[in-house]
């Protein structure tokens, strides 16, 4: 991609990060009364990603992208996920000019994704009356709200990706591991009460079958246990960081980890950027920017930077179990 075309999508991303920071404040707010152990994280979308998208949907245009910026809330079960979902319903019924402007809601819990991905997905227009800030009116940023499971099946989709070099995300690689996590969220769809995949068999005995067949023909459990093991962490020590930087070398098994806290927001954007142009050719190298709680909620909210499928593991391990 030229480099004038890269200016004018970095600069369209900047623009994002206060809209962004508004709107994870009212899910904030909201997730907190649903439950206490809520996880709250927000990133702009990564340079490679967005090249990636504009290759695959043609006729997409960076201002009708929904995900530039995204805002996530993961909560213990399906239930806090309905909770939440039916909190931003009713602000919304109560008095929908106010606030933010609805622009859709995707319900993948509803009906899952043919890939196996499950979640709810709000997506809003920046909206306010303030002259100060109507510069940002219009710009779109997505709300994602997860259950526990949910979450941990889409981070170990991300791990996967980032050692194979695959998509399975956009549903592009090899048919094992695309059939591999259908049927895992099947499993884990079962499990909370809700909507198979389609395309998966429609019983629990016959999707442990298909699973543990498959799981064993592909010699999976060595190659996720290989992905699994520990990682070498490096960081930056700020107490106060809100703000990290992640550079996974998936090569290496290096994680280095960088703090900022929100007064140097433009700093930690700038080697963010800096970054991303630095490993456009480099597949092994998985760069983004986030804001979490705190550095320890950091590992929670982004497993797969660490190589953690932990407790996607354990969910495959019992699904697997004679």
């Amino acid at each position: 991609m030229p480099g004038e075309s890269l200016a004018v999508i970095n600069n369209w991303r900047s623009a994002h990060n206060y809209p962004l920071h508004a709107i994870t404040m009212t899910l904030r707010e909201r997730a907190k009364k649903v439950d206490q152990t809520r996880l709250i994280a927000q990133r702009i979308k990564r340079l490679r990603s967005i090249e990636a998208k504009l290759r695959r949907f043609r006729q997409m245009q960076l201002s009708r992208m929904n995900d530039i910026g995204g805002c996530r809330a993961v909560v213990q079960t399906v239930s806090h996920v309905d909770t939440l979902v039916s909190i931003y319903e009713r602000a919304r019924a109560k008095n929908p000019r106010r606030g933010h402007e609805f622009v859709r809601k995707y319900d993948y819990i509803k009906s899952p994704k043919s890939d196996g991905y499950r979640g709810v997905h709000l997506v809003y227009k920046y909206r306010t009356v303030s002259k100060s800030q109507s510069a940002w009116n219009g710009l779109r940023i997505e709300v994602q709200i997860r259950s526990r499971l949910q979450h941990a099946w889409a981070t170990a989709v991300e791990t996967v990706d980032a050692f194979t070099g695959q998509a399975l995300k956009s549903n592009i690689g090899e048919e094992c591991w695309k059939q591999f996590f259908a049927l895992m969220g099947s499993i884990l769809a079962l499990k909370e009460r809700r909507p198979i995949v389609p395309e998966t068999p429609t019983t629990e005995v016959a999707l442990r079958k298909e699973l543990r067949a498959l799981y064993d023909q592909q010699r999976m459990g060595a190659t996720l246990w290989g992905m699994s093991t520990a990682v070498e962490h490096i960081a930056e020590k700020d107490k106060e960081a809100k703000l990290f930087l992640l550079e996974l070398d998936t090569s290496q098994k290096v994680l280095y980890v960088r703090g900022y806290d929100e007064k140097r927001q433009p700093q930690a954007f700038a080697r963010s950027t800096e970054l991303e142009k630095a490993h456009r050719d480099r597949p092994e190298m998985q760069v983004v920017l986030v804001s979490v709680g705190s550095a320890k909620a950091l590992r929670r909210a982004y497993p797969n930077y660490y190589l953690d499928l932990s407790s996607f593991l354990r969910e495959v391990d019992q699904a697997i179990a004679t």
